[in-house]
């Protein structure tokens, strides 16, 4: 057993763990997926936070995160929300920092010759 674990890089024990495998199924097949962790979020779940998103779109992670606790009553965490997010198609808007002032189309902003600024037009 041990050279045939040598020869295809392997433990022993993983040989013995293919043999018990063919004597009980028959083959040497890789076994199903054991399953994994549980979506924390029901379908109807996703469907409101996707509803919380169109309400207010601005809203950053932490702040749909602490929505959803409270109007859905599950926590989550920021990943589950950014994954779900992804999910739903759902793009990544940055909030802008400071509200900036409209102007008109034909102003511009030039430097006066003493390095002051002043608006053109």
């Amino acid at each position: 057993m041990s050279e045939i674990a040598q020869i295809f890089g392997v433990t022993e024990r993983y040989i013995y763990k293919l043999l018990k495998q063919r004597h009980e199924r028959g083959e040497l097949s890789p076994l199903p997926h054991g399953g994994g962790a549980r979506p924390k979020l029901s379908e109807g779940q996703k469907e409101k936070v996707g509803a919380l998103v169109a309400k207010v779109p601005d809203a950053t992670l932490a702040e749909l995160r602490g929505e959803s606790k409270k109007k859905l009553r599950v926590e989550v965490s920021m990943g589950t929300l950014w994954n779900l997010l992804a999910s739903l198609r759902l793009t990544r808007k940055k909030r802008p920092v400071a509200l900036v002032k409209p102007t008109r189309k034909h102003e511009r902003l030039s430097r006066s010759s003493n390095g002051r600024w002043r608006v053109d037009g």
